[in-house]
């Protein structure tokens, strides 16, 4: 169909978006712009079907929408290409962004806002943290969440398996709301992580009704993303229930093949505690396989306290050990550890890309059972190392793809490129929907994709002012090719960056020009805007 359409396409929708625009093209007529944005396709993050017009840009933010008749100090002719908000990725690790500044995985598969402090693990003072980024100059934008492992660590002054004391949950308590006095965006937890996994549900309870006289998010990773998930989901719901708080489900996915096949009834007991009333979203990485230390690997009652290496040099603990290894195994539908990937281990660098098995048959000269469970053994005695977990059902995948609270988020942290064997979500997660889910298997519409990665994070993170093209907003913006956004980066050679974006502003600044970082540093701090 052509842009003027037929006379009841226009009656229907074009004429009241017209007359505002000309309205907007007349009130704009007269003024000098940063940057004009011409010809483009928007899908402007409602979800709503895309349009053609103008995007005028000034002072950081975006001024005009429409037909845009002003001057211009540059012009980008975005014909033939979508023009969308910056993707929000409301789930990584880039901790490290002061030390790696240009952020280039991120932002150049379009990514503009990352949330720092997923899993339970974050900065302890984001205050000074925030300052430190401010006088660094980034080229994403940033907001963190407070994380309970981390505040749990500092509190209780290690790692215990038991309730804190009053004076322990006091001492989190405070740092919790000094966090989310200092901008924090909410509260995280990592149930599967050192010191999460021994905190009772009524401690995350009382803490996370800090977060909530705030107006921040509840957002975790569960107890268990495979045999206990609904238990783990419920325990989610009441913490949600009681403390009064929004939550999200980080990286919603089954883990295990004894476990797939269950995505529907995981999808309705989340949308049965939404009609119950409960704020609930979720998001997701669009990959088969996720990533953790190989640590995960080892009962966390064996790391306990800092315990491990005297529990491996008792024979009878290292007995139990194995045991209890083999024993979770069994539980999870293997047979062995060929399904994980050792991704960065410092000791032996060797070892990067191979799998559990054929590391073991590298290191020890057999890939028995026994010999994968002494490497496991060997790499955590020696610091530990990075994992890629293959673990995950494409059909699972796809269904969590559909309920429209289903935001994308990468799980990654900032790449040093060409460094170890890492998850390749980390340069092509929103490449990757775009490519693969939008366009080759058409699971999902553009405009539903682009909203999921802009206006339901900036929502659901009370991003003021991010995530839609409208006036008033942030000019961060993504100028992409829907015919040739790729992600390059695979497991076994992930070090590529996405492909297919024209242009990506943060704060009205290019921060890429087809492909290539400009290395510019216009990222700015976001803080959580609710006040109790």
């Amino acid at each position: 169909m052509s842009q003027s359409g037929s006379l009841p396409f226009v009656n229907i929708v074009w004429l009241p978006v017209v007359v505002g625009l000309t309205l907007c093209s007349g009130s704009l007529r007269a003024q000098t712009f940063d940057v004009v944005i011409r010809g483009g396709r928007l899908a402007d993050g409602t979800g709503n079907p895309s349009y053609f017009a103008d995007v005028a840009l000034k002072n950081g933010r975006i001024v005009g929408v429409g037909r845009i008749q002003g001057d211009a100090a540059q012009v980008i002719d975005a014909s033939g290409l979508v023009v969308a908000p910056g993707f929000i990725d409301v789930h990584t690790h880039a901790e490290d962004i002061d030390e790696l500044p240009l952020a280039e995985n991120f932002v150049r598969m379009g990514v503009t806002t990352v949330v720092l402090g997923n899993c339970g693990s974050s900065t302890l003072n984001v205050g000074e943290y925030f300052r430190r980024l401010e006088a660094t100059n980034i080229s994403a934008n940033v907001a963190t969440l407070i994380g309970h492992g981390s505040v749990r660590g500092k509190a209780m002054g290690g790692s215990f398996m038991r309730p804190p004391t009053t004076v322990e949950l006091d001492a989190m308590r405070s740092a919790i709301d000094q966090a989310m006095r200092d901008g924090a965006v909410g509260l995280s937890t990592g149930l599967i992580y050192l010191p999460g996994t021994f905190a009772k549900t009524e401690e995350l309870i009382e803490l996370a009704k800090v977060a909530s006289k705030y107006g921040g998010i509840y957002a975790s990773h569960m107890r268990s993303e495979g045999t206990e998930i609904f238990d783990a989901l419920d325990e989610v719901f009441r913490i949600a229930r009681e403390a009064k708080i929004r939550a999200e489900v980080s990286h919603v996915k089954l883990s295990g093949k004894s476990n797939w096949g269950q995505t529907s009834r995981v999808i309705a007991t989340i949308e049965r505690a939404r009609a119950e009333g409960l704020d609930i979203t979720q998001d997701q990485y669009v990959y088969t396989a996720s990533s953790t230390g190989i640590s995960q690997l080892v009962p966390e009652k064996y790391r306990e306290g800092g315990q491990f290496t005297n529990h491996l040099a008792n024979p009878a603990t290292k007995a139990e050990m194995v045991a209890a290894m083999k024993q979770n195994l069994k539980k999870g539908g293997r047979d062995d550890y060929s399904y994980a990937v050792i991704a960065s281990y410092r000791s032996d660098s060797s070892l990067n890309g191979l799998n559990i098995m054929d590391g073991a048959a590298k290191k020890r000269g057999g890939n028995s059972l026994d010999d994968q469970i002494e490497l496991i053994l060997e790499i955590q005695a020696n610091g530990g190392a990075s994992g890629v977990f293959h673990g995950i059902d494409e059909e699972d995948l796809r269904q969590f793809l559909q309920p429209p609270n289903t935001m994308f988020a990468s799980d990654s942290g900032v790449r040093k490129f060409g460094e170890g064997v890492p998850h390749p979500r980390g340069y092509g997660n929103n490449a990757r929907l775009l490519a693969r889910y939008v366009r080759e298997l058409k699971l999902l519409r553009l405009e539903d994709a682009v909203r999921r990665m802009t206006s339901l994070p900036a929502t659901t993170f009370r991003m003021k002012d991010r995530g839609m093209i409208r006036e008033g907003a942030w000019a961060d913006l993504v100028v992409f090719d829907p015919a040739k956004v790729q992600d390059q980066a695979g497991f076994n050679d992930p070090h590529h960056y996405a492909t297919g974006f024209a242009w990506v502003l943060v704060n009205g600044v290019a921060v890429v020009k087809n492909d290539v970082h400009t290395s510019a540093r216009p990222g700015k701090i976001v803080r959580r805007t609710e006040t109790p």
